[in-house]
Order: structure tokens, then sequence, then C-alpha cells
């Protein structure tokens, strides 16, 4: 087979492969990886590097892992921890007058938050709370097993990545005490 055989062969094979696009999947890990490759093509290295670094964030979780491959909810906490660090070194950097740093740190917050599912609001979460305690067994025990079986019911049903566990400790606390007064 001659040069331009092999050449016109390669064309018209690369042309025939189906198309698969990405815009229509919700994986979070393709997402990320395409729009890695889209800011490497764009030579953007902000954006790149950021994407990059939670991208291999998520591949050492997995190696870790013992059930392989991370689900949606746990990328997703591994990239809301991203977003965290940033905003503390955001805040970090403007009490130590670095303003140009506060931005690039800032600019990668908001970035990784595209990534992020949207947060429940706090009356969900109250509402969701609501209704596992009502369906807790009357007794006046101890809070904390209460505490304890009110999270196991309300994580069974709600996804941890769409939640802050900080806000939903302290509204199930809040309404544990309320319900027990």
């Amino acid at each position: 087979m001659s040069f331009n055989a092999r050449i016109l062969s390669r064309i018209y094979l690369s042309s025939c492969r189906p198309c698969y696009s990405t815009a229509a999947s919700t994986d979070l890990r393709t997402r990320l990886q395409h729009e890695i490759k889209t800011a490497m093509k764009n030579r953007d290295t902000t954006t790149s590097m950021t994407l990059r670094s939670v991208m291999s964030e998520i591949l050492l979780a997995e190696k870790t892992s013992k059930d392989g491959a991370p689900t949606e909810s746990a990328m997703a906490s591994i990239i809301r921890k991203a977003v965290q660090r940033r905003t503390e070194a955001v805040a970090k950097f403007k009490d130590a007058s670095r303003p140009d740093l506060a931005e690039k740190e800032q600019k990668e917050a908001d970035l990784l938050s595209a990534f992020l599912p949207p947060l429940l609001s706090t009356t969900q979460i109250d509402d969701e709370l609501k209704a596992v305690i009502k369906n807790l067994p009357a007794g006046g025990g101890d809070l904390k097993k209460h505490l304890g079986a009110v999270f196991k019911e309300f994580y069974a049903k709600v996804d941890k990545s769409t939640v802050d566990p900080n806000v939903v400790k302290h509204r199930a606390q809040e309404l544990l005490a309320t319900q027990s007064s």
C-alpha cells in the first residue's frame, strides 16, 4: 500500500468513527476531561492547571479506594473540598495584603464551583429532617443516638453531594432539641 493510500484510508476511517457528544453526558469525570481538553486547546493555563489538579485528586481517590472508581457524590465532595481550600486561601491572601493572589484563587474557586451540583436550601433540608425526625420512635433516649439515626435515614434519602454536612448537623441538632423540649 502506498503512502498516499495509507493516508487516505486513515482519513476515511477517522471520518467513519462514531461521534459521541459530551455535552449531553452528565458524568462529572467526562465533563472535567472535556473542559481540560478545551482549556488546553485554548491555551488557558489557569483553567487547565486547576482542572488537572482536581482530576489528579480524583484519580488518587480512585487508586486508594477499595471500591474502584469514585461515585459522582465522592467526586463532588473532592471538588467541594478543593473549592473550600481555595476560598480559605482567598481569605488568607486578603489578610496578607495580596489581592493579586486572592483574585487568582477566587477565579479558581469560581471555576470549580461550576462543576458542583446545586446545594439544597436550608428549608429543603429542614423539611427532609422533619420528616425523618417524625418517623423516629418516641423515646427520650440519648440525643446522640437519635442524631445518628437521623443522619443515617437522612443520607439514605438525600445525596451527600447536594448538602453541606455542617448545615445538616446544625439543623438536625436544633430540630431534635426543639422536639425533645
